[in-house]
């Protein structure tokens, strides 16, 4: 398939099309940066997630930094970070139904590739399609530590499943997928450190019976941008799987960061639209709406356009209101920070790369529409 391309390598920003999906180089670098630097010194490693960018060109520049290879939620992303060159590969997620499994276990020839399971029938599962194929697979217990959304209650359920995977001949136990994602959106820096305060116990209450049994448990790894460091100083995790930190959106904009250690990342993604109508004085509209940028955590905000508030969307429209500052005019073009990152890059072919103020790279969103 021919990709429409919204733009040409050294083109002003001014001139490329829209909508488009824009990455600011510099605030993506400077991210990269300041998760460098807020880890310096602790004993953990960063796997990032890439349902976040979707895009090996990101992977590799994490990975540059000292990421140990990538998180994903899909057999099919993991699939296009092992052909963009991702050697190591974390389905953060359970893997259910033939199909996938088998896909699963043709990727472990390829890659290290590791999965999680909260369910017994699904460890037999994930053996037969490892033996089928000829593979040993690393195969984590995900543990409920407060999302409540997948995984198995601490304690002696999640020790029971790990003793299936340690009696599997194709299957390795290689830790606990300790995700709580509940509370990355928690407004106040107390209510999230309590939030991970509470999982970290039950991760400590789960390795200790698993020591009791005589099972190692050499990795447990989870953690967002809204939390990471707490759990990066907890003692209790050893790979933290932060995504959104690259690109910042309105949503995680609303956190307070006072006191929190976490650094304040700056947006760096954004969508870029066109003016397409003025109606009147108080309104716009702009070519940016539903297939441009995703709402399930509020409007996009308008970066860079002083008096003007993104109100509403419709499938090809976006709203603004203007107050009596608004100079916005037929034509112009404005950036909008997403109000969810993640479901907004997968709207999109490309990253247009700018780096003062023109185009610097096109790098391409391989994994867009990966949802099997």
């Amino acid at each position: 398939m021919n990709f429409y391309r919204p733009a040409e390598i050294g083109m002003p920003l001014s001139e490329v099309d829209t909508p488009a999906l824009i990455l600011d180089l510099g605030a993506f670098e400077r991210n990269l940066d300041r998760m460098d630097a807020s880890l310096a010194g602790k004993k953990i490693r960063i796997r990032p997630h890439a349902k976040s960018h979707k895009c090996p060109a990101i992977a590799a520049a994490q990975m540059k930094r000292g990421a140990v290879g990538v998180c994903c939620q899909k057999v099919s992303e993991a699939e296009a970070m092992v052909d963009g060159g991702v050697p190591d590969v974390l389905i953060a997620n359970e893997v259910v139904g033939a199909a996938k499994l088998k896909r699963l276990a043709a990727l472990a020839k390829r890659a290290r590739v590791a999965v999680c399971v909260d369910d017994s029938g699904n460890v037999s599962d994930l053996e037969g399609a490892a033996r089928a194929a000829g593979v040993k697979l690393d195969v984590l217990v995900e543990v409920n530590v407060g999302a409540n959304r997948c995984g198995v209650e601490p304690g002696a359920p999640a020790v029971k499943i790990a003793q299936a995977i340690a009696a599997a001949k194709n299957l390795r136990f290689a830790g606990l997928q300790a995700y709580q994602g509940a509370a990355q959106h928690l407004r106040k820096v107390e209510e999230r450190r309590a939030a991970i305060e509470n999982a970290c116990a039950k991760v400590k209450q789960t390795t200790d019976l698993l020591a009791m049994a005589g099972i190692e448990c050499e990795k447990v790894t989870g953690a967002g941008t809204g939390t990471y460091l707490f759990e990066a100083v907890s003692g209790v995790y050893h790979e933290l799987q932060a995504g959104s930190y690259i690109f910042m959106d309105a949503d995680y904009a609303k956190n307070d960061w006072t006191e929190s250690g976490i650094p304040r990342f700056e947006h760096s993604l954004f969508v870029w639209t066109t003016v397409m109508s003025k109606p009147s004085a108080a309104q716009a509209v702009v070519d940016a709406g539903l297939k441009a940028s995703s709402v399930d955590s509020g409007m996009p905000r308008v970066a860079d356009a002083e008096g003007a508030e993104y109100l509403k969307a419709s499938d090809e429209h976006g709203v603004l209101k203007l107050d009596t500052r608004s100079k916005l005019a037929l034509g112009d073009k404005l950036k909008l920070i997403p109000g969810h990152c993640d479901p907004t890059v997968n709207l999109y072919d490309h990253f247009v790369c700018i780096r003062d103020g023109k185009v610097e790279a096109l790098w391409p969103i391989t994994a867009r529409g990966a949802v099997l």
